[in-house]
């Protein structure tokens, strides 16, 4: 497409900006306190291993199932409505949360924050894309939407360190409302309503396929971290595809869809979304092993638990601020190619770390892992919002989005289960029948079980313990790190016909017929 003038973006695009960067800053914030809120929150709530890992990512899998919904929803309604309508809800189901008596409680509330924060993230991108017309304007928009995040990461283990260190492990929650407030007051004035002018009706059908198409496969995932290849946890994976095609089939025959697959035809979306949804993978999974190594193997204090994590985010900041200023002189492909390389080697050093001492190594290796990520939440985002004309902004936006939302949370419920795996049968190794058999249990099942049961079990076992847990983590980066091998060649060679940030880009969906499909039921 050859570049025409378009209108710059003003001061009320910067100042909108701003606002949409907002609920972007929290839910950063929210990632990294929640990790740090883990232990004292097992000690209040006692959750199990399986309960746990539910806190962790119930919000990540209700938030990708209601993704494509909200995005399509936003279109028909509004956009800032939309994101109105979602930043109230957020703000006061966090209240519930903060205050949750039981750990099936705020399960519960964390999946219904997941309903909720489906509203804003595709909202906040999209509106973006269509306040900033200019293309390099919204590469940088969008660099700054992908740094509030990482910015929220930044803040969140110094904030949430200090608030764990004074108050209860459900003020971490409560941060939320003030930025709900003020995203509230400030968008009327700031933001511009969007809605597209052919959006049509919304169809309940394909609402319903969607989500019977996503959530047997979270309850396959989980089920098989738990128990492994069973035959309920086969049935639910094949439900899960069968009402997959249904969905896709159906989505082809209908003039306005809830998902448009002739996206998909361009090279460039599908790539990128790839790498997006791989990259992701590996991040949840490091996130929630790092933190409990942190705090579990090498008995930090939240606070300095959360310093540490610091650096690591801030390396994310730099690159998701600076890759789409690279981008303009060198192909955005070559630019993910080489900082997912150096992710590798991140992923490499978590790989060796050991059970004392390992700090350095790991803040090290962390931080080569965040600097990949800044680069792809960056540059990958703007190539899958580029690809896709304005009208479907909220769609392509909520694909982006559920992607990145999905690999959070497989990488907590894959890398999460397989460095479990590897802690349990170290364990059965080391665990004497002379043991309370409760005490047994607990130690097997998790280190934060064996951390809570400590004062009950012999010499030297919580030590082992803290072994098996490094082995899990070791083994969960090596397989991350062979996977983002993978995603290095996918940004050189796939994407390698995509041009500078602000040059000529026929790429930019340029695959995607311009006739809509045929109409149908």
């Amino acid at each position: 497409m050859s570049t025409t003038t378009v209108r710059g973006a003003g001061a009320r695009e910067w100042g909108g900006l701003a606002v949409l960067s907002l609920p972007t800053v929290l839910l950063g914030l929210d990632v990294t306190v929640l990790y740090l809120a883990l232990p004292s929150l097992a000690e209040d709530l006692r959750p199990s291993g399986t309960q746990e890992l539910w806190i962790m990512d119930a919000y990540g899998f209700l938030i990708a199932g209601f993704l494509l919904t909200m995005g399509t929803l936003g279109d028909r309604i509004g956009l800032r409505r939309l994101l109105m309508i979602g930043a109230a809800a957020f703000g006061t189901v966090s209240v519930l949360a903060a205050y949750s008596t039981s750990a099936d409680m705020l399960v519960v509330a964390r999946a219904a924050l997941g309903i909720a924060g489906a509203t804003l993230m595709p909202s906040t991108l999209a509106l973006i894309s269509t306040m900033f017309a200019d293309q390099r304007q919204r590469s940088l928009a969008i660099g700054v939407w992908a740094t509030s995040f990482a910015l929220g990461m930044a803040l969140g283990p110094v904030v949430g360190g200090v608030m764990l260190n004074h108050f209860w492990w459900g003020s971490v929650f409560l941060l939320a409302v003030p930025v709900a407030i003020v995203l509230l007051v400030a968008a009327p004035a700031l933001i511009p309503e969007y809605r597209a002018p052919r959006s049509g009706r919304f169809d309940l059908l394909s609402v319903t396929l969607s989500l019977i198409a996503i959530l047997p496969v979270v309850y396959a995932v989980k089920r098989f971290a738990k128990d492994g290849f069973e035959v309920p946890t086969i049935a639910a994976a094949l439900i899960g595809v069968v009402f997959a095609v249904l969905f896709v089939r159906r989505q082809g025959g209908l003039v306005s869809p809830l998902l448009d697959v002739r996206l998909f035809t361009d090279r460039t979306f599908s790539a990128a979304l790839s790498v997006l949804l791989i990259g992701l993978v590996g991040v949840g999974g490091s996130m929630l092993l790092i933190t409990q190594q942190l705090q579990f193997v090498e008995g930090l204090p939240p606070v300095e638990a959360g310093l540490w994590m610091g650096p690591p985010a801030l390396m994310m900041f730099l690159a998701a601020i600076g890759a789409p200023l690279v981008a303009r002189r060198v192909p955005p492909g070559l630019v993910m190619a080489v900082t997912l390389a150096l992710s590798t080697v991140g992923y490499v050093l978590l790989a060796l770390v050991e059970s004392t001492g390992g700090v350095a190594l790991m803040v090290a290796g962390f931080g080569l892992v965040y600097l990949g990520l800044g680069t792809i939440a960056a540059l990958g985002t703007d190539l899958v919002v580029a690809a896709a004309p304005a009208e479907k902004a909220g769609s392509a936006s909520a694909m982006s989005e559920t992607v990145q939302e999905l690999g959070l949370a497989l990488g907590v419920a894959i890398l999460g289960s397989l460095a479990t795996a590897v802690y349990r049968d170290q364990m059965d190794d080391e665990i004497s029948g002379d043991i309370p058999r409760e005490v047994a249990d607990a130690a097997g099942d998790s280190l934060a079980g064996a951390v809570s049961s400590a004062q009950r079990m012999p010499v030297g076992l919580l030590d082992l313990a803290r072994e098996a847990a490094t082995s899990g983590m070791n083994t969960a980066m090596a397989v991350a790190a062979a996977c983002t091998v993978v995603l290095v060649f996918l940004s050189a060679v796939v994407l390698r016909h995509v041009g500078v940030i602000g040059g000529d880009e026929p790429e930019a969906g340029g695959d995607v017929p311009a006739e809509p499909a045929k109409s149908g039921v």
